[in-house]
């Protein structure tokens, strides 16, 4: 079903006062998704499978054993008022890949944030990889996201999430809007890794700060969690080169890319991925 019937809903009611009144309710996007994966015999496979409002899967036919997940906002970017959640669980041994089918655009808010909600549940011998494609922040955009994942015992988890602020090509500046980014990463019901970042105000002065991101419109969060996580430190500190740097520690690599636009951060953050990964090749819809 298209998004327009089911994934817009009212906002709140405005308050009494007469200015507010006359204005019209907004409709906002709602979107909804849940998956999960299990392992027969020595493949790993769909078990179940939901789907809310804007928020949909698509698994391509794969020649692969580790099944592919496509997320997509048929809402076609969000805003302020907008809520996406996804929810994923791996049984014991179950392997899986989940990305975006596009770039998420964050457009200009009248006042409130758009939120954004991935949680992430892997058993004992599971291996997820999450694999976003970037988020687009448009000026006078608000997002508000939280990555939350936990992860039993010998569970392994590698998860991406890229900013690009607004686009150079079209001579988009962010000069005013909100980014928050949370993560926090379990292990065993310990916490493993927590990371926060918030860009407000003037984003595009803030950026061109030598403190904040050196004049970069593009950055990306990459984390590992692994018990060989130290043996892929140099092999991945090699491809990234200048881009940004690397660490590993307590069986978790985390690394941090900057870049001028998203192109260029790309070009970096691929090779790291493939680094990774393995070998093995990224997403289709990264390639498009």
């Amino acid at each position: 079903m298209y998004a327009g019937a089911s994934c817009l809903e009212p906002e709140g009611d405005f308050p009494s006062s007469p200015v507010a009144a006359a204005l019209p309710k907004m409709q906002r996007a709602r979107g909804h998704s849940r998956i999960s994966f299990k392992r027969r015999d020595k493949i790993s496979c769909l078990d179940r499978l939901f789907q809310e409002g804007c928020a949909k899967i698509r698994l391509p036919r794969m020649l692969d054993t580790i099944p592919e997940a496509v997320l997509i906002n048929t809402a076609g970017g969000l805003t302020g008022g907008d809520h996406l959640t996804t929810e994923v669980s791996l049984q014991a041994g179950a392997q899986a890949v989940m990305t975006t089918q596009a770039c998420e655009r964050i457009y200009r808010s009248t006042g409130s944030d758009a939120e954004v909600l991935t949680r992430v549940e892997l058993a004992k011998g599971a291996r997820f990889d999450w694999l976003p494609q970037e988020t687009i922040l448009f000026d006078g955009g608000r997002l508000s996201r939280r990555f939350e994942a936990d992860l039993a015992e010998g569970a392994e988890l590698l998860a991406v999430e890229a900013l690009v602020l607004g686009r150079e090509a079209m001579g988009e500046t962010v000069t005013s809007g909100l980014f928050r980014d949370r993560w926090r990463i379990r292990q065993n019901g310990k916490l493993l890794f927590a990371d926060d970042l918030r860009l407000s105000g003037d984003i595009a002065a803030l950026a061109a700060e030598q403190a904040a991101l050196g004049g970069n419109r593009a950055i990306a969060t990459v984390l590992l969690v692994t018990e060989d996580a130290d043996q892929l430190l140099d092999p991945l500190r090699d491809v990234i080169g200048d881009a940004g740097g690397a660490s590993a520690w307590d069986g978790k690599l985390v690394a941090r890319l900057a870049a001028p636009d998203s192109l260029t951060l790309r070009r970096s953050l691929i090779p790291a991925l493939a680094v990774l990964l393995g070998g093995r090749a990224l997403p289709k819809v990264w390639q498009i």
